[in-house]
């Protein structure tokens, strides 16, 4: 696809969209810095693309709690700097962000617990990622044309001997959800001009711990007071709004 740049290209979640947005342009970190302003204004000035995707982030949520700096550096200054150079250039900025932006507890106004909708009120945060992730939205805003896509993924393998039972989420893994996140990226101006500056794109309710089980059957029960970190009771998004789009948009096709 002509047009596309993508942040973060290397990570995770990059490495993934790379194999799926075929001519899509991923500057590595010398060639494109997002904590460096001049950095990134150079390289979407030289490139001019039409949609950013915005995957570069600090993601480990402990070492957040001990690297704070580094973490809002990334992903808050760093967001910033990528939606002035959007802004500039006229460009669409998806910008990738997390279910983490809810407080993740019971409200006694639903008739269950999660189920956030797109346009629910954000925070309080529990978590000093969280809290980074939540300013970026608002950096993200500073372009024009922008697409906050709240979303949550694990590797393609299960990363711990042990899965927490007490949290909810709609959770998947990364090579579930990149081709999701690939027709965003494609169709991000056509769903930025029809009014669509926030979407869920996630998997099903879950919990971590059936989540974990279904690529590592011997994974060990726990909870989430052993992560050292405080966590959410239940941060499912409602996807429904995405998904039908997903279905017009693959008709379309």
């Amino acid at each position: 696809m002509s047009g596309l740049l993508l942040t973060g290209g290397r990570g995770r979640l990059g490495t993934e969209l790379r194999a799926l947005l075929l001519g899509a342009v991923a500057p590595g970190r010398a060639d494109l810095d997002v904590t460096d302003p001049a950095s990134v204004r150079a390289a979407l000035e030289h490139l001019r693309p039409t949609v950013v995707v915005h995957a570069a982030a600090y993601t480990d949520v402990a070492g957040a709690e001990r690297e704070p700096d580094a973490c809002w550096r990334v992903n808050v200054t760093g967001t910033r700097h990528v939606a002035e150079a959007c802004a500039t250039i006229g460009a669409v900025l998806l910008h990738v962000s997390t279910d983490y932006v809810f407080w993740g507890d019971a409200d006694p106004e639903r008739a269950a617990r999660g189920g956030y909708r797109e346009d629910d009120l954000t925070g309080p945060v529990r978590n000093r990622y969280a809290l980074s992730k939540l300013a970026a939205e608002d950096e993200a805003r500073g372009a024009p044309r922008h697409l906050i896509v709240r979303t949550s993924f694990r590797p393609r393998a299960w990363p711990y001997p042990n899965a927490f039972t007490d949290v909810r989420t709609s959770q998947t893994y990364v090579d579930e959800l990149a081709p999701d996140l690939a027709l965003v990226a494609r169709h991000a101006e056509r769903l930025v001009d029809a009014g669509v500056h926030v979407l869920h794109v996630v998997g099903p309710p879950t919990t971590v711990f059936e989540l974990a089980r279904r690529r590592a059957p011997d994974v060990v029960p726990a909870t989430k007071a052993a992560a050292g970190v405080m966590l959410p009771d239940d941060v499912v998004l409602d996807r429904s709004l995405w998904l039908t789009w997903k279905a017009r948009l693959e008709e379309e096709a």
